[in-house]
């Protein structure tokens, strides 16, 4: 199937999951997640209806940007894993980052991002599973200040350059999407105990979750951005 036809199917499950949680299909993104494809696919996604991206790595996103400049309107999010070393070339090519883990990182950033003379929408990255091999905090806050996360969520007002809007997280792969739910459920009901606490500078109407194989468990659980590639882009070439 095309990239267009990809999409389209893509957005009817999201629609029928949508209805099957009685929620409203247009509150919820599609991220195109275009890391390791060539300019001509994300074209295909763009001329299909496809505004917001999703790339992995700075260097590589590089490279793409000027070849994409003329494509109006578009957001692009990196998503990966960020190196302080490489957040200055970051603020200047993203819109937004959604793999914020760290105070350091927030403070780097923001300062970049002042440098840019912009602001950048940021996600926390929640390491739901507490998988040694990827990014994230832990997704336990005390309130007290002794975690990356609370200190993250109180370091807030010093970022002036920084829009935090959300959560982010990449549960545990189980090849049953089910096995996805209660991670999903889990970073759900902190996004909401971090927003009933009504913190300065703090908003959490963003969840990214979800990804080509489990994204219709992710929107039964309140997912407001899923994240596809390989549903849209076909499977990537192995390396």
């Amino acid at each position: 199937m095309s990239v267009a036809e990809n999409i389209v199917r893509v957005r009817e499950q999201i629609a029928a999951a949508a209805r099957r949680a009685a929620r409203n299909p247009e509150e919820i993104t599609v991220m195109g997640v275009s890391k390791t494809f060539p300019v001509e696919r994300i074209r295909e996604a763009y001329a299909a209806g496809l505004r917001v991206f999703g790339e992995n790595r700075v260097q590589e996103f590089a490279a793409k940007a000027d070849p994409l400049h003329d494509l109006r309107d578009t957001e692009w999010h990196l998503i990966g894993h960020l190196q302080t070393n490489k957040a200055a070339r970051a603020a200047e090519l993203f819109h937004a980052v959604d793999s914020v883990d760290s105070v350091r990182m927030a403070e780097k950033l923001n300062a970049c991002a002042e440098s840019a003379g912009k602001t950048l929408s940021v996600l926390i990255e929640i390491n739901i599973g507490g998988e040694q091999a990827k990014s994230g905090v832990a997704p336990n806050s005390d309130e007290q200040g002794s975690d990356e996360l609370e200190k993250i969520l109180r370091g807030a007002p010093r970022w002036g350059n920084l829009n935090i809007h959300g959560l982010m997280t990449v549960p545990p792969y189980t090849e049953d999407p089910e096995g996805s739910r209660p991670y999903f459920r889990q970073l759900r009901q902190i996004r909401d105990s971090i927003a009933a606490r009504n913190l300065p500078q703090i908003s959490m109407a963003a969840l990214s979750m979800g990804m080509s194989h489990d994204f219709e468990v992710a929107i039964e659980e309140g997912a407001t951005c899923v994240r596809v590639g390989t549903a849209i882009f076909g499977e990537r070439a192995k390396t």
